[in-house]
């Protein structure tokens, strides 16, 4: 009797470990082939040419595995209030996919820092070429050592400074001026250099902090200023182009390791389209929001190439300093992009 007790509260509590969710998003659709779910993630509004493009890629993973991929699109940081906390999330295996900036991934690979150098490349084609070919490819495979796969480039674009005190001209104008950096160490360090009080923020509380003046100024690409609506608490607006602002395609690795063979594939071959359709979105949007932005109330100003040399030789000390740690032959393989 004891041994039959006991063999009952075995099977009890085996059918119950069985129950436990174990965080798999697979299912079956009911003709014996399993579902995979994947959740991304991503800080964007859905009108911003990140989401856009995340719905073509959605709409493409589920038509063409026929059903096999499931894609669940969260904007707006719905789920996570920085690109920091859903890389986080991303390795973790708590969501599955995200599209952050790259630049918070310097917390996790320093050699992603050699994108945010600023003034590294001199025109959108030139990041391409860089991003694209063999330095980014090295790059994206060095992401699975942080349990991430990295799929493609994308971009955010140039970014831009903005405040609420005056046109920026020259360094003189950002002084003592309490400005909002991303989570990334050699952006903070530029704005330092360019003698801003400089810090980072999340970006998904940076509006209430623009509007609290707990920060003075930011800078963002184009499009971010006007999904965000930022000219509702900036003023003025400066081109200065002082970084390009790729974004990433990031999914688990164990999850992308656990896809048959066929979806792999479908997953990689969607990404290179997400990233075809996702740039040329982006630098439509820079043209269009740039016009809406003057028409909302901002004031904006280009720098000259006199002032646009007076910020590259404040920042001098930056390459000084992140070079040596980022790697002498990275860099110049970014540089080597310019030249066409």
């Amino acid at each position: 009797m004891k041994k039959l007790l006991v063999f009952v509260l075995i099977a009890m509590l085996a059918l119950t470990a069985c129950g436990r969710p174990t965080g798999n998003t697979s299912s079956s659709n009911g003709d014996d082939q399993e579902v995979h779910t994947i959740r991304v993630a991503y800080l964007v509004s859905e009108e911003q040419s990140t989401h856009l493009a995340a719905k073509t890629f959605k709409e493409t993973l589920e038509k063409e595995s026929k059903g096999r991929l499931k894609v669940e699109l969260y904007p707006n940081g719905q789920l996570y209030p920085s690109d920091r906390e859903a890389i986080e999330a991303v390795q973790l295996g708590n969501v599955e996919m995200t599209i952050p900036a790259v630049a918070p991934l310097a917390s996790f690979n320093k050699k992603f820092m050699v994108f945010d150098l600023p003034f590294l490349f001199n025109d959108n084609e030139a990041a391409y070429r860089a991003l694209d070919g063999e330095l980014g490819q090295q790059l994206l495979s060095e992401l699975e050592k942080n349990d991430l796969k990295g799929l493609v480039f994308a971009e955010n674009g140039f970014r831009h400074m903005s405040n609420n005190n005056g046109p920026i001209q020259g360094t003189d104008d950002l002084k003592g001026l309490k400005y909002r950096t991303l989570e990334n160490p050699v952006h903070t360090d530029t704005f330092k250099a360019f003698g801003a009080n400089a810090s980072p923020f999340a970006f998904g509380e940076l509006y209430t902090a623009l509007q609290q003046k707990t920060y003075d100024a930011m800078e963002s690409p184009i499009s971010l200023y006007y999904t965000n609506k930022f000219y509702e608490v900036q003023k003025y607006l400066t081109i200065s182009s002082h970084v390009y602002a790729a974004t990433i395609l990031l999914m688990n690795n164990e999850f992308y390791n656990s896809l048959p063979t066929d979806l792999q594939e479908l997953v990689v071959k969607t990404s290179e389209e997400y990233r075809t359709e996702q740039r040329k979105i982006a630098q439509e949007q820079d043209v269009e929001f740039l016009n809406s932005l003057k028409e909302e109330g901002m004031q904006v100003n280009e720098l000259t190439e006199e002032q646009r040399n007076e910020f590259k030789e404040a920042v001098k000390t930056v390459y000084d300093k992140y070079v040596p740690e980022i790697g002498e032959d990275l860099v110049n393989m970014a540089k080597e992009a310019n030249q066409k």
